[in-house]
């Protein structure tokens, strides 16, 4: 009987989806897919990174360990990206927390099979490069954003970027949760969030979030979640070939 030419899980993964069908066909092997759960830790600070995650559906926050045990979010990925840039990079172990921040699945492979195929796959490598540098920029714009923004922009902004990847405005999130993403005391997470309801941009409550007017949730959000967007947007991802 002939090999069917395709696998039988679709790559709803962005990087994947942009690669030639039959080099996908070939990684499709080394691929496990898996379930992302809401609040699982899919690898912490000094650990070694066993394994690569492309997710299909669903967010995984990167975040920084601080001053007195706290975390503080860098970036966010979605089914536009991985997580597992180090390994890409040569390093073995993580400096940050990886985190399920919005329930979903992911394909993921080990990290020795993974290094083993981006030197097989050009096509692999160079969109996991295009792909570093887009992080890379959500990473320095949001430094920007943490240092000068105020918080109402700033929680606009990261409201935007989950329902972007969550393709929802609705989706659950704590307030213990945004204090730790967006590096503040839950209490002003929790004015801020009052703040858009009063506008009636949002709906929060019992930890869940609804964006009710995401025009003007756009206006609120400060210029970082443009800069983001946009260069997310010139990612050149080919016509979906699986």
């Amino acid at each position: 009987m002939p090999e069917d030419p395709k696998p039988n899980i679709p790559a709803d993964n962005q990087l994947l989806a942009a690669l030639p069908m039959e080099e996908y066909r070939k990684l499709f092997s080394k691929l496990e897919q898996i379930p992302l759960n809401y609040g699982e830790l899919i690898y912490e600070v000094g650990e070694n990174i066993r394994y690569v995650y492309f997710p299909n559906s669903g967010i995984i926050s990167l975040l920084a360990a601080v001053e007195n045990s706290s975390t503080l979010e860098v970036g966010i990925v979605g089914k536009e990206g991985f997580v597992g840039i180090p390994v890409f990079l040569g390093v073995k172990d993580s400096n940050n927390r990886a985190i399920v921040q919005g329930a979903g699945a992911a394909m993921r492979m080990t990290a020795a099979d993974f290094l083993a195929e981006c030197e097989k796959s050009s096509s692999l490598t160079r969109i996991l490069q295009r792909f570093t540098h887009s992080l890379l920029t959500q990473v320095s714009q949001s430094a920007v954003c943490y240092r000068f923004h105020p918080i109402e922009a700033r929680l606009a902004r990261w409201l935007l970027m989950t329902a972007d990847r969550m393709e929802s405005d609705d989706f659950p999130v704590t307030q213990e949760f945004l204090s730790n993403m967006l590096g503040v005391r839950r209490e002003a997470v929790n004015k801020a969030a009052v703040i858009l309801q009063q506008k009636h941009l949002i709906n929060y409550s019992r930890g869940n979030n609804s964006i009710i007017n995401r025009a003007d949730l756009e206006k609120t959000a400060c210029k970082c979640y443009g800069i983001i967007k946009a260069e997310e947007e010139s990612f050149p991802v080919p016509a979906k070939n699986i």
